[in-house]
């Protein structure tokens, strides 16, 4: 018979299970967007409540899967919301796969460019680590494929198609088109390896949803058949790449999310001690209860956390 599958438990509003629950763990990772805030919007009680975990001596880490933007920018605008931090305790699925970029592949000498599609943010880590690339907010990308341009393509000429690319890396691009689908197409059947920061369908602004970077890397996906190498939430790339730089004991760290199949999945399959979510993002609570990766636990909202202290 079935052993029947544990219930995350409901933390919000019981003080003890709070307090309990806090002192299991030494580290906290924490999704941004759908946790401390929506797009702009600060949720009240996240400086209050990040306060109450470093006065207790637990260390943060804001883990996010947003490639628009560098550590720096990410920095600026925790500064903005009145969120105490510091560049190194920022990792985003940017600076993931600039360092899988610069320090695990392995590319031949003449291959090493990257083709962009994505924001400033993936230039500014690509940049950080000395890697080349192409497009991204290039204006020159920003146009419509016109007629004498398929068979340039076709036939690999140079001034379309770099043959110094070796990576194709895709993220969240506001001016995604249909140039770039077509010149990251042919790149990768060309043999460049095929990267996103990260796969997540939506992403969450003002309080709603709108495509997320994997609607960025689907076409391609349709076109190719096989999917890219993520390096944002849940990929474990990810994860190596953080326990590598903070080097904690995983048995004593919680992931903190508002997505079932990114952020607590990104928790569970890197075995750390715990997962939590919260309800002001995209999974709802039945798609906690029900879903087949669950957390250990879930809240209302990540300010429901300072009932510990009461």
């Amino acid at each position: 018979m079935a052993t029947p599958k544990t219930q995350p438990r409901y933390l919000t509003g019981d003080g003890p299970a709070l307090k309990q629950f806090l002192d299991r763990f030494d580290v906290f990772l924490f999704d941004c967007d759908g946790v401390l805030w929506s797009g702009d919007h600060l949720f009240p009680g996240t400086v209050e409540t990040l306060e109450l975990l470093r006065s207790k001596g637990k260390q943060v880490v804001f883990v996010t899967n947003n490639s628009t933007k560098s550590r720096a920018d990410y920095k600026k605008k925790l500064d903005n919301l009145g969120i105490p931090s510091n560049v190194e305790e920022i990792f985003g699925s940017a600076y993931s796969s600039s360092i899988y970029i610069s320090r695990i592949l392995k590319l031949p000498p003449n291959k090493r460019k990257v083709f962009v599609i994505g924001e400033t943010g993936i230039e500014q880590e690509l940049r950080s680590e000395n890697i080349p690339y192409i497009c991204g907010t290039d204006p020159a990308y920003r146009r419509t494929l016109v007629a004498g341009d398929y068979a340039k393509i076709a036939a690999g000429d140079p001034s379309l198609l770099d043959p110094e690319v070796g990576v194709v890396l895709v993220g969240l691009d506001f001016q995604l088109n249909y140039l770039k689908l077509a010149l990251a197409y042919h790149y990768i059947k060309r043999g460049a390896v095929f990267l996103a920061t990260n796969i997540d369908s939506t992403y969450p602004h003002s309080g709603a949803l709108f495509p997320g970077a994997g609607t960025m890397s689907a076409p391609l996906v349709m076109m190719l058949g096989k999917e890219p190498i993520a390096l944002g939430k849940p990929s474990q790339a990810m994860m190596e790449a953080i326990k590598g730089k903070f080097q904690f004991d995983e048995s004593r760290a919680c992931m903190v999310g508002d997505r079932v199949n990114t952020d607590i999945r990104f928790g569970v399959e890197g075995k750390l001690g715990g997962t939590l979510a919260v309800l002001t993002g995209v999974s709802s609570k039945e798609d906690l209860l029900t879903s087949s990766v669950q957390p250990m636990a879930y809240m209302d909202k990540l300010s429901d956390l300072l009932g510990a202290d009461s």
